[in-house]
């Protein structure tokens, strides 16, 4: 074999090798699940169930996160004109990193007429890695505001996860430190030796400055009073 066709054998079996690695761990999974609600409405309970999806986009340094209802998952006695109803919820975050992510959206566009399963609009937040690894989004509480009354639906089921990410935190540590308020860049006054030196220079300049006023002043009056 010929060193040329050699070289083009050995790209192509690399350039597969490749393919099969990302193919085995690929960065996102997402599955639609079933998640079983229970309701707690101002006119009693009510259950349903509604298919789960949960997808990202990577945005800057984060993710747009994105959930959606196959299914209604509550009902109204009164129709519910357009704007009168704001659904958000929340989602469960597992693997690496643990804690909730509050999704969104914007309020339902058309009415929904009494005693029909309310469709839930897709609700969004932005998730920021604090930690890197892969991590799991879940459905949590979902919760609907409505003339003047909240309604709150609780997955009963144990749903599994709708979404898996690989990801990396900002500065890309592999630990990743938890997150922590003292992280926004701010420093509190030290008080040690070398601000005691700082505030020493800052009232040398302050003297060196007055002692040069006084010597430029000095000399303008004898300037004055010789002529």
């Amino acid at each position: 074999m010929s060193y040329r066709k050699r070289t083009a054998a050995l790209a192509s079996a690399a350039a597969l090798a490749g393919s099969a690695v990302l193919m085995a761990a690929p960065a996102a999974r997402a599955e639609v699940v079933d998640v079983k609600y229970q309701c707690k409405t101002p006119i009693g309970d009510k259950s349903a169930v509604s298919p789960i999806d949960i997808k990202s986009v990577k945005s800057g340094s984060g993710y747009k996160i994105t959930m959606s209802w196959q299914k209604g998952v509550s009902s109204s006695p009164v129709d519910l004109g357009k704007g009168a109803m704001k659904p958000s919820a929340v989602i469960q975050l597992g693997g690496a990193e643990k804690g909730t992510l509050k999704v969104t959206g914007a309020a339902n566009q058309a009415v929904v007429p009494a005693n029909t399963p309310i469709k839930i609009n897709d609700l969004s937040g932005t998730y920021t890695p604090a930690k890197s690894g892969k991590v799991t989004f879940t459905a949590g509480v979902l919760t609907i505001i409505a003339l003047g009354t909240t309604t709150t639906c609780t997955p009963t089921n144990s749903p599994g996860p709708s979404l898996s990410l690989d990801v990396t935190a900002a500065g890309g540590s592999g630990g990743g430190g938890t997150r922590s308020d003292s992280g926004s860049g701010a420093s509190l006054p030290q008080t040690g030796p070398e601000d005691s030196a700082i505030a020493l220079g800052t009232l040398g300049g302050t003297v060196l400055l007055a002692g040069a006023a006084g010597t430029l002043w000095v000399t303008r009056r004898r300037q004055a009073a010789r002529h």
